[in-house]
């Protein structure tokens, strides 16, 4: 597989330690592996997504194992769904790799399944392709996806945003999309430290268009976290904007910290009829 020049669109080819299109743009591959397909002008700041320090939070938290339920779910739907012929899994909104790792790991055990990770953030992309070899990642823009029309067999989506437009078009006819969102009780009691009115996620499935949703689950149990664990969580959070001085401090000093998790997984299949172009928009 290759990737698209996010310039012009017209296939990126590797060359030695780069990536180059027909109209010569070039893309250097770094020394971890990665490569960085978002171009000054795709930003809309200077260092887009998470951050070194949010990175290195995010991580200590997954490596603990509080989200390997959510984990080991994402990798059976795949193991079951897809068959061990399928040539490419991508991963938008990656982060460091964590979900990714295991889902490649599950289907390259079977097969020798491509599997992508893409993420805004060049610190969490590095983080990932410096632990993960198994796994081909990219530097891009979740609305402008470098890869050509119906290059995978399924897409995974946690909390990521993509168009639901680019999602047809980089997925193959009948393949699939499996999203992550947040049940309606997902992480209540942080709410409750900082909102006065708590009030329950809303459970509306978004609109997918080109896509049926086929199947949908729900996940959720008790973290019992100590104050250093409860305060990554808070950190990965958009919570954590809207988080007062106290509610920092509650956290540093309680011991137990009991909340709820709750994730819904909805897997959506494209449409045969869905018509998909050849480059992105």
């Amino acid at each position: 597989m290759s990737y698209l020049c996010p310039l012009c669109h017209q296939p990126l080819l590797p060359e030695a330690a780069v990536w180059r299109c027909a109209n010569r743009h070039q893309f250097d591959r770094a020394k971890e592996g990665y490569v960085n397909l978002l171009p000054v002008q795709h930003k809309r700041s200077k260092q887009p997504g998470d951050s070194a320090d949010m990175m290195l939070a995010r991580r200590e938290f997954l490596d603990a194992g509080h989200y390997q339920p959510l984990q080991q779910k994402v990798c059976e739907i795949f193991e079951r769904i897809l068959p061990a012929t399928a040539s490419g899994v991508l991963d938008i909104g990656c982060g460091e790799g964590y979900y990714t790792h295991a889902v490649a790991n599950r289907l390259q055990a079977r097969g020798e399944t491509a599997v992508h990770g893409l993420d805004v953030s060049k610190v969490a992309v590095r983080f990932g392709a410096k632990r993960y070899h198994n796994v081909e990642f990219c530097v891009a823009s979740s609305h402008r996806l470098p890869f050509a029309a119906g290059q995978f067999d399924a897409v995974l989506r946690i909390y990521a945003p993509c168009k639901a437009e680019e999602l047809a078009r980089v997925v193959k006819e009948r393949g699939y999309v499996l999203t992550v969102t947040p049940g309606p009780r997902h992480l209540i009691q942080f709410k409750a430290l900082i909102y006065q009115d708590v009030k329950l996620h809303d459970e509306t499935p978004e609109e997918m268009a080109g896509f049926e949703l086929v199947e949908q689950h729900s996940l959720n149990y008790p973290l019992r976290l100590n104050s250093e664990e409860s305060a990554a969580l808070l950190q990965m959070t958009p919570f954590a904007w809207r988080a007062r001085p106290e509610v920092w401090g509650v956290l540093a000093t309680t011991t137990a910290f009991d909340c709820e998790t709750d994730f819904t997984l909805r897997l959506w299949q494209r449409n045969a009829t869905q018509g998909v172009t050849a480059a992105a928009p």
